[in-house]
Order: C-alpha cells, then sequence, then structure tokens
C-alpha cells in the first residue's frame, strides 16, 4: 500500500514519524505551532475563515509570519537545538521564500507538525523538506510555558 505522507514527504521514508492525530479540518500547521486548535491561521483575505493576529500585516511573506510568531513572544535564534526551557518553532517556505509550513518543537526534542487538513505527526525536523514544504529558512524560540515543576525553579 502507498503511504501518501511518504509519497508528498520522501525525508519520511526511513520511518521515523509518528502519526499522532486523526484528520482535522478546524486548525493547519501555523495555528498547531502556535499551540491553537481552534482556528485556520493564515493572512488571506478572508478574515472570516482565517484568523490572523491583528497587530500583523495580512500578507503571505516571510516577514508577516516571523511578526504572527514574534506577536506569541517568539524571537529569531540560530538552531534547531533543543534548549533548555524553550520552546522553538521552524518556518519553511519555498526559494521565493513564500511560506508553506510551520512545525513545533515539544519538550523532548522532537518535532510536531500538521499536515494541512490532514493529520498531526511527530517527525525529524528536516524530514519534511522538499517540494511539498520547501525548507526551513527561519528558528524561532520563547520562553517554554509549559516547564514541568523541576524545571520552572530554575528558569524563574
Amino acid at each position: 500500500m502507498v503511504n501518501w505522507l511518504e509519497v508528498a514527504f520522501p525525508g519520511l521514508v526511513a520511518g521515523n514519524y509518528t502519526v499522532t492525530s486523526t484528520k482535522d479540518k478546524k486548525y493547519n500547521c501555523i495555528a498547531w505551532a502556535a499551540g491553537d486548535l481552534s482556528k485556520w491561521w493564515w493572512p488571506g483575505p478572508d478574515s472570516t475563515a482565517e484568523y490572523w493576529p491583528e497587530s500583523v500585516l495580512r500578507e503571505e511573506t516571510l516577514a508577516a509570519f516571523e511578526a504572527a510568531f514574534a506577536a506569541l513572544d517568539y524571537v529569531a535564534c540560530d538552531s534547531e537545538a533543543l534548549e533548555s526551557g524553550w520552546e522553538k518553532i521552524a518556518l519553511f517556505a519555498n526559494k521565493q521564500l513564500f511560506p508553506l509550513h510551520a512545525a513545533r518543537q515539544q519538550a523532548d526534542g522532537q518535532w510536531t507538525s500538521k499536515l494541512g487538513r490532514a493529520e498531526d505527526i511527530d517527525h525529524r525536523l528536516h524530514d519534511l523538506e522538499g517540494e511539498a514544504y520547501g525548507n526551513i529558512v527561519r528558528i524561532m524560540k520563547r520562553k517554554r510555558k509549559d516547564l514541568p515543576m523541576d524545571e520552572k525553579g530554575k528558569d524563574s
């Protein structure tokens, strides 16, 4: 049987991913990375169907996507490596820097993504690079909001 995920994302062929949800049309990868499962995030022209932070220009540019995550307290950083006390997101774009996808790093260092209207998966970050989502063009981080009790004391 042909697995559509592995056809769309050849980096997943090695099997280093886990499907973690069923299909859901309510939210997309940007919303998933932002931690919002209640709406579809995109800066398109239909503000009733597509949520976008009011303080950010509704344009499909890397700068607008960076600003949307900056509105959630993310700042640009240089490394995708796990850092204690921080959560990270990765923005993917094509060669023209048109944003196509966002992934979020979990507390264990694994990455998670919502694949359009399809499933959520846990995966290695670079395994989604390619024709469908382009390449990682920006890593951003913010102080982790869901710190386990033993880490909260260290970071506060």
